[in-house]
């Protein structure tokens, strides 16, 4: 089979809801309860992931108890200053966690917790913006995440951002980090593997801040590093074992059906099922795992970027695969329990849904 169509533009695989409606799999764990820690909702080149797209997927038989909202740049205001515009991204979120809390969508909290934007490069500055969107967010306003994945090589970028190169390392960033943390506020980070010794640094310097790293610290697939899995993950686990020594660090689990981890798995003739998920993902979530512990990792959908490779059904499936050997209080830490307490979902919304 020729290779599926990808959207170089936004270097993310093309969703095809025919291709994988050819794979159904019977749910395992059907009781389990999870939190997705790490989902976006968009209406991205017209086609809308919002929340009826989210509850196609949560429905599908998974015990999906409630989500988090990921910033990826959607609805932001168009009459603001620069600064203010991600503002109407938290409103947006805000919004579709309001209709999802009224209970007339099903019993899924979706978008119980939301990550909006903040320029933290701003410095000390960047408060003005952080207490707009503690206010937009109805209660559920959570933090930010700067993404930083940058390479040189413009064929090892996997992601849909463009960041300068040197997005970590700015002396005003900690600045707003700390601005971020003092206000009770998480950081979500988003690199490439060739930058974790940044995000190392970044843990060290300012150890106040709850840090979350994105997609298992994003080990790069493609372009350069293609044909070089062995070494790349050696590279990478050597950082993760690192980071993993930061207590304030987190890992979530997941973003690993992304173009640019270089697996093949969307090119089949039929959709990837969990147990080839699993054997692909294992080394990457076991070694995240290891490193942190089950109280600091957590599971992640990255929907609808994920989607390009595989169902929402496998794609929890092959989790739940590969945390099988886990004692229940792992796995309810794993799928559940660490977002809960990092996101702080148990608070309640102020608008007392």
């Amino acid at each position: 089979m020729s290779n599926a169509p990808e959207r170089l533009a936004h270097r993310q695989l093309i969703v095809r809801p025919d291709w994988l409606a050819l794979r159904q799999e019977e749910i395992i764990e059907p009781d389990l309860p999870i939190v997705d820690a790490h989902h976006h909702l968009w209406n991205r080149d017209g086609v809308p992931y919002l929340l009826p797209e989210l509850l196609a997927d949560t429905a599908t038989g998974h015990n999906i108890v409630a989500s988090v909202f990921m910033e990826c740049k959607a609805m932001y205001r168009t009459d603001a200053a620069p600064a203010m515009r991600p503002v109407g991204e938290v409103e947006f979120a805000n919004g579709i966690a309001a209709m999802s809390a009224s209970g007339e969508f099903g019993p899924t909290r979706a978008v119980a917790g939301i990550v909006g934007y903040a320029d933290l490069g701003l410095g000390s500055a960047v408060r003005e913006v952080l207490e707009a969107e503690i206010a937009a967010g109805g209660g559920r306003f959570r933090g930010v995440r700067n993404i930083s994945a940058w390479h040189p090589d413009p064929e090892a970028r996997g992601s849909s951002a463009n960041p300068p190169p040197d997005v970590l390392t700015r002396p005003s960033l900690r600045a707003g980090l700390r601005c971020l943390a003092s206000l009770g506020l998480t950081f979500d980070a988003w690199m490439y593997h060739t930058q974790l010794s940044e995000l190392v640094e970044l843990a060290r310097d300012v150890p106040e801040a709850t840090i979350i790293l994105n997609h298992v610290g994003g080990p790069i697939g493609i372009g350069p590093y293609a044909g070089h899995r062995q070494q790349v993950f050696a590279e990478w686990r050597k950082s993760i074992e690192e980071l993993g020594w930061c207590p304030n660090v987190q890992v979530k689990l997941g973003g690993l059906g992304m173009r640019l981890f270089g697996f093949d798995v969307h090119q089949g003739a039929l959709p990837p099922s969990s147990q080839q998920l699993a054997d692909a993902w294992r080394p990457y979530i076991e070694t995240c795992i290891e490193a942190f512990g089950p109280t600091r990792a957590m599971f992640e959908s990255n929907f609808p970027v994920d989607k390009g490779s595989c169902s929402y059904q496998a794609l929890w499936n092959a989790f739940k695969r590969i945390a099988a050997g886990a004692s229940s209080t792992e796995k309810h830490a794993l799928f559940a329990g660490t977002a809960m307490r990092v996101y702080r979902l148990d608070e309640e919304p102020r608008d007392g849904r």
